[in-house]
């Protein structure tokens, strides 16, 4: 493809994902599915166009207003974009096959207006230069304090890609040499004692390590939650909202397939998609299960029985936006609400599998205490028969490597530890 067709395809991407309500990874895959012709090199540099977009949105719409450009659409925004990545509105960039229409006397005087200007400007709100919805400003300042302009910017940033290593197939040593003989760098990462991190983003179906089961994709943040479940071989272990099976497949390995391992999720899509990473793994010690809610029956005949009960809530997902950059902007007031009465549903829920003994392990990836404090402080005032066993307790048994966390609970976030927004708390049932 020749440059005007990439920015032309980055423009209508943009303006796809903007017109629905679906999370931009996978409207963009629908889009370059249904376009046989863009090749991988071409669908890299849209999808890099318009993820870097999405990451600079506010400033990009900001500059755009205040030189009272005509509007702010995704037009306007990509080529706003390419201005400050350096590039000019030449003619050229508008002519061939699959090219966008040229633009008209109002936007060459967008490159007049733009030109020598930086991406940042001193008179930017905070919430323009940190990239977050101007609603949440309030919320964060409250969690983060004087810290909220760096938190938000490390929040601006590209995750990087972090594997974690499958000990059913291999050890970190071995995992690391077989990526390096293809070629791919890679480094331990600081806290989980099992992940990798890679240097640079690679297409990992061409991995003979990925292939062979001998490493997962899974945030170093992510590693930990399932590491402070402490499942071990010959356990029964629930995994709640299990989805995809990432923390599933986690748990297996430190069960080294051994004892029961049900991951349960509502949508039976999720679910199916799950087998293949299975198989992959070498996992054999998981039944999947489609439940109807909270008041499935299975719940009912199989309450008290799990020594491990993980539940990772389905939540606001703020901790993800350095990967989802689109999901802040999709964002309501409302949906925090929503959410933090179906999490403490799906708690209670979850509980009553709980055997004395055993613990239930509630995880997010959000930053917001609403979420994540709030939801533990009202279960424990309703269940007194539960009782938190703090994270650097846990730590000091499973691991070698330092405890990122001093409170009761594991708070992560991409400025302090490097790794998503996580949050996850262990409670073990007393009576």
């Amino acid at each position: 493809m020749t440059p005007a067709a990439r920015l032309a395809a980055a423009i209508e991407l943009l303006a796809e994902i903007d017109a629905r309500a679906r999370p931009a990874d996978q409207v963009a895959a629908s889009y370059l599915k249904s376009r046989r012709y863009i090749g991988a090199k071409d669908r890299r540099a849209i999808a890099e166009t318009v993820w870097r977009v999405l990451r600079r949105r506010a400033r990009l719409v900001w500059w755009l207003e205040r030189i009272e450009h005509p509007e702010t659409s995704a037009r306007a925004q990509v080529l706003a974009d390419h201005l400050f990545e350096g590039g000019v509105l030449s003619a050229d960039l508008f002519q061939g096959p699959h090219s966008s229409i040229p633009p008209d006397a109002v936007e060459r005087r967008l490159q007049e207006m733009l030109k020598g200007k930086n991406l940042f400007h001193h008179e930017m709100p905070g919430w323009v230069r940190g990239e977050y919805p101007e609603w949440l400003e309030g919320r964060l300042t409250a969690l983060f304090g004087e810290r909220l302009p760096q938190e938000m910017a490390a929040m601006r940033d590209e995750a990087p890609l972090d594997l974690r290593v499958n000990t059913l197939k291999a050890d970190r040593d071995t995992a690391q040499a077989a990526l390096a003989a293809q070629g791919v760098a890679s480094t331990p990462t600081a806290w989980s004692p099992l992940g990798l991190r890679l240097a640079t983003r690679v297409a990992l179906v061409q991995l003979t390590a990925w292939r062979d089961g001998l490493i997962e994709v899974q945030d170093e943040g992510s590693q930990l939650v399932a590491l402070l479940a402490d499942a071990r071989p010959g356990m029964a272990v629930a995994d709640y909202c299990a989805g995809a099976g990432g923390k599933t497949l986690a748990l297996a390995a430190a069960m080294e397939n051994k004892g029961r391992l049900v991951a349960c999720d509502v949508a039976e899509w999720r679910v199916d998609r799950a087998g293949d990473r299975l198989r992959r793994a070498g996992v054999h010690n998981v039944t999947r299960r489609v439940i109807t809610g909270e008041a499935d029956k299975w719940i009912k005949r199989t309450a008290g029985s799990f020594d491990r009960v993980l539940v990772d809530a389905p939540c606001t997902g703020t901790g993800t936006w350095r990967r989802n950059p689109d999901a802040k902007w999709q964002m309501r007031e409302v949906d925090i609400d929503e959410l933090v009465v179906r999490q403490g549903a799906i708690l209670e829920s979850a509980a009553r599998l709980v055997k004395i003994g055993g613990r239930l392990i509630y995880a997010t990836c959000s930053l917001l205490p609403d979420e994540n404090e709030g939801r533990i402080e009202a279960f424990l005032a309703a269940h007194p028969g539960f009782a938190p066993v703090p994270a650097p307790e846990l730590w000091r048994e499973l691991a070698t490597t330092p405890c990122p966390v001093s409170g009761p609970w594991l708070r992560l976030s991409p400025l302090a530890h490097g790794t998503d927004g996580f949050f996850a708390a262990v409670l073990e049932r007393k009576a």
